[in-house]
């Protein structure tokens, strides 16, 4: 899938890991201005993935790209201050969309008519740091968005929310544990056209000084009794009684248990 990002994410990403960064070490805020971040310097290959230039198309570099950014960041500077920066977290923000039309029909008693379209980050776990375990089923980084309750869902669009629950095991031990991802489960009560945007579904979020690296996300479909693997990012027609599984990352372990 195409993830190109423009400049402005990888300068943000990386200003995030900074503050972050300098909050670890001063145990105080470091204020947004000119002169806090003129030490760095950020140099972006021209036509790269994170500069392209047309007609090259930008995708997902805010919600997924920036996720890596500042997983490599974090990664490089956990080399430099060991005993300061966590593991990485799920590195995603498990993008769902889906959409459709409802005509003449009724749907869980409710009538329901016309376009109907939602968009939603999932939250997972985060890494584990040198003094604490991660958190569990929360958004991470730069996502910072608010789930959206069970019941509000089912009131409004035709699909039934099956599960919404920690992902047990999926943040990984050390020392201290990396924090639980999510499973959201949905069935769909009419056709819809679904595309899902996720990372972390092949290699793991890393652990550091020793930890397990987290559990990679899963997605699948439930298809008329079977379970179909469906890749990190994809986009497809699903049928009514269709469910959709996403099971998001763990964080990584820190620290040998």
């Amino acid at each position: 899938g195409n993830l190109n990002a423009v400049p402005a994410i990888a300068q943000s990403a990386v200003a995030y890991c900074v503050r972050c960064t300098a909050l670890a070490l001063l145990q105080t805020d470091l204020p947004m201005n000119e002169g806090a971040f003129a030490p760095v310097t950020i140099t972006i290959p021209p036509g790269s993935l994170l500069d392209p230039h047309p007609p090259h198309a930008v995708a997902a570099g805010n919600v997924e790209t920036s996720q890596r950014i500042t997983d490599v960041v974090f990664g490089a500077l956990a080399q430099a201050l060991p005993g300061v920066i966590p593991a990485a977290s799920q590195g995603t923000m498990n993008n769902l969309t889906f959409g459709g039309v409802l005509e003449d029909e009724e749907v869980r008693g409710e009538e329901m008519r016309g376009q109907f379209a939602y968009y939603e980050t999932i939250g997972g776990g985060a890494g584990a740091g040198p003094e604490a375990d991660g958190g569990s089923g929360m958004h991470v980084h730069m996502s910072n968005t608010l789930n959206t309750p069970v019941e509000a869902l089912e009131y409004q669009f035709p699909i039934r929310i099956e599960a919404y629950r920690l992902r047990a095991s999926s943040g990984e031990m050390g020392k201290h544990r990396g924090g639980d991802g999510l499973v959201r489960q949905i069935r769909f009560l009419t056709p819809v056209n679904v595309t899902v945007t996720s990372e972390r579904r092949v290699l793991r979020p890393y652990s550091l000084q020793g930890g397990q690296p987290g559990a990679a996300g899963k997605n699948s479909l439930i298809h008329k009794g079977e379970t179909i693997p469906l890749p990190g990012k994809f986009s497809r027609q699903m049928e009514a009684e269709d469910v959709l599984v996403i099971e998001t990352p763990g964080g990584g372990g820190w620290g040998e248990q």
